[in-house]
């Protein structure tokens, strides 16, 4: 029986050991398994061939058949060239090389037979192609050629000859070693009830599809296995975890939640305020041990219901905590809470890395004594030296700044986990938050607070400063507050910064009678700070920043955000970023700043953020233009395993639907004892060995 995982690539006829180490290097493939899980990006249909005299430059990809008529070569050093003059009888097209010159002269004669393939482009008047692919015309059997792939390469591998023919050529050597069925990785009962084709068909067919239909066969079957495997293990963890931990059980409403409820709410809350924490009620009732992903617009009142469910928690005896990313957003939330505390006999203290010594030692024996009922701070509350008496419930606020690791040094507090509520101001589109936290339930806020009028968002083009400038003066004159914001990307910091201390002296300049900050994260912690406290204050009216002002900054009287060269923003950042407006009863504008020239893709991301508010309908934008890798614009390149074949924007409902299947399995089997899911078992056990981050999603 062929082993794919254990036979080296590099035994492969036309690799060895030099083109193994750049497939190595390049693309992760070692073996020939590796291999054939690198699935083509496209398909060209190549079972037409034209004539020359049919040709023109704008052509997709054409094939010719002919003879060479001669060689010759123009240019010296870097800017040689090899010119062929090829004929079918009807016409002359020139093909062309600047690299590999002599290897060509020595592999193609003139008049043989062959099979030209490329993309045809016109300079001087005639017809070019460059770099085609070249076959002898008895060798290559047109009628099987029909649709051929494309692999992704880079330009390393191009440079060593591994392009994306290069590449067909090992699959077909590979393809051609499997002469009888590869072990089969799902069920017989799921390959029947689901219509699925048998996994060594479809991997011939992925990459030489006899039809198109049983190319579209073949990719359902192989999409279908990737993300029914993620799912398995995923619903598998979180169906172990129920069973191993059991949740305190939160029995009653007690006078902390309903004088708060009666005396300190400072406004009705929404429907989908009261929805989830009815959601989260019937979770700490039940029994099981709560795991809650919280996901609502900037403003739009989670931090209201954190608290209540915190009461909750201490209705029934236990300790509450928070954690937030960053000092200042733990320092806003303290704020925040005793504020609307305010009266009630309950010790709210706040825990950061700058609170040392005395005041440090008071909160520790305050948290051991059980007198501190609610501790807020930054990862600090997860050391080794924070001790509860009886902690039962945790929020923490912008999930992707804490890892999964993290969230279990929580668990370790106590002898039984606490209940967790993970909160995020990012819309997380349905498909990725089932696959980033499918061991999350998860509820949302999807209405503003009365009162809040939703931001008004404009377009402008960079030559229009003079109009905007007024309309910044009329803000600023009835007392509002403006925020400049400017990108800051790792590749051309410099120059970002450059840009931010020019466009700093210029507001300087522009506003005179104004006072403006800046802030951008390259500052001191206690510089950047300082800043900060005065716009906050109110003293300064404008602040010119990066996007360190993303999350968190609660400022109610600032109505104005300029994004300068917005096409810069991934959507979701846009949209975070508009989240910092719009915080009081104020109508609030955000303004994006572009220069006239737009990609296709920027056009769109423009005009989906003039059009909506809605965070999710632009999450789900975002996804589909820039694919999950870069969800969150920076660390987020969140999905935790790589996918092959699946695309989350566009599967999402494949997505969906095997989720439903594997939950299935789960509920039937838990202990994992049915013959008929054994094979089921045994793969997710290897995906999981050989994988390093499958263990990650979980």
């Amino acid at each position: 029986m062929l082993d794919l995982a254990t036979r080296d690539i590099k035994y492969i006829s036309g690799v060895g050991p030099q083109r193994a180490a750049v497939l190595n290097k390049e693309l992760g493939i070692y073996s020939l398994r590796d291999l054939i899980y690198y699935f083509p990006y496209k398909y060209v249909d190549r079972s037409r061939v034209y004539l020359i005299r049919e040709i023109d430059g704008n052509m997709p990809y054409i094939q010719l058949k002919g003879t060479i008529l001669g060689f010759e070569t123009t240019g010296e050093g870097r800017r040689r060239r090899l010119t062929a003059h090829f004929s079918d009888g009807t016409g002359v097209v020139d093909l062309v090389w600047f690299q590999g010159i002599k290897y060509i002269l020595e592999k193609y004669k003139l008049r043989e037979e062959y099979i030209v393939f490329g993309k045809p482009t016109v300079f001087n008047g005639r017809i070019n192609v460059a770099h085609p692919d070249i076959d002898k015309a008895d060798e290559l059997k047109l009628s099987t050629v029909g649709l051929q792939p494309y692999y992704s390469t880079t330009e390393k591998m191009k440079r060593s000859f591994l392009n994306s023919h290069a590449i067909e050529k090992m699959m077909t050597a590979v393809i051609q070693l499997i002469r009888e069925p590869l072990p089969e990785t799902l069920s017989p009962k799921l390959l029947a009830e689901h219509h699925l084709m048998p996994l060594t068909e479809a991997l011939r067919n992925v990459h030489f599809p006899a039809t198109s239909d049983s190319l579209r066969r073949a990719r359902y079957r192989l999409k279908f296995e990737e993300l029914f495997y993620i799912q398995l293990n995923i619903l598998r963890y979180a169906k172990d975890r129920q069973r191993r931990y059991r949740g305190y059980v939160f029995g009653k409403v007690g006078t902390l939640f309903n004088t708060f409820y009666t005396r300190n709410l400072p406004f009705q809350l929404t429907g989908a305020q009261k929805r989830v924490l009815k959601e989260i009620r019937s979770d700490v009732g039940s029994g099981r041990q709560m795991n809650r992903l919280l996901q609502g617009d900037v403003g739009s009142g989670k931090t209201l219901v954190a608290l209540m469910s915190m009461l909750l928690a201490l209705d029934n005896g236990y300790q509450a905590c928070m954690m937030a990313p960053t000092e200042i957003l733990a320092n806003q939330h303290y704020e925040t809470i005793k504020e609307l505390l305010f009266g009630m006999d309950i010790r709210v203290e706040l825990l950061t890395g700058s609170v040392k010594g005395k005041k440090r030692e008071a909160i520790l024996s305050g948290l051991l004594t059980g007198d501190v009922r609610i501790l807020i701070g930054t990862h600090a509350v997860i050391e080794d030296t924070v001790h509860f008496s009886s902690l039962g419930f945790v929020v923490i606020d912008e999930q992707h700044r804490f890892g999964v690791a993290q969230r279990a040094r929580l668990w370790s507090k106590n002898e039984r986990p606490p209940h967790v509520l993970v909160m995020t101001a990012t819309p997380i589109p349905r498909t990725l938050a089932m696959t980033l936290y499918g061991d999350l339930d998860v509820s949302v806020i999807d209405e503003l607070p009365p009162g809040r009028k939703p931001v008004q968002t404009i377009h402008q083009f960079d030559s229009h400063r003079e109009s905007l400038y007024r309309s910044v003066r009329k803000q600023i004159a009835e007392g509002r507050q403006v925020y400049i914001v400017y990108p800051l990307i790792k590749e051309s910091e410099k120059i970002d910064l450059k840009n931010l201390e020019e466009g700093y002296q210029h507001i300087v300049e522009e506003f005179p009678d104004c006072k403006v900050c800046k802030v951008h994260g390259k500052m001191k912690p206690a510089e950047k700070d300082e800043q900060m406290q005065l716009f906050v204050s109110g003293e300064a009216q404008i602040m010119v920043a990066t996007t360190v002002i993303e999350v968190g900054v609660n400022v109610p009287n600032a109505s104005v955000m300029i994004i300068e060269n917005a096409e810069r923003f991934g959507l979701s950042q846009l949209h975070q970023l508009r989240g910092r407006v719009g915080r009081g009863a104020d109508q609030s504008y955000c303004i994006l700043v572009t220069n006239y020239k737009l990609t296709e893709d920027t056009r769109k991301r423009i005009e989906i953020m003039v059009r909506t508010n809605d965070g999710f309908e632009i999450a789900e934008a975002d996804l589909k233009l820039r694919g999950p890798g870069d969800l969150e614009g920076t660390q987020q390149s969140g999905v935790a395993f790589d996918l092959k074949i699946a695309d989350i924007a566009r599967d999402g409902q494949l997505l969906q639907y095997v989720r439903g299947v594997a939950e299935e399995i789960v509920n039937g089997d838990p202990e994992e004892r049915n013959p008929e899911n054994e094979i089921l078992w045994k793969q997710l056990k290897a995906l999981r060995k050989t994988n390093v981050n499958w263990a990650a999603i979980s």
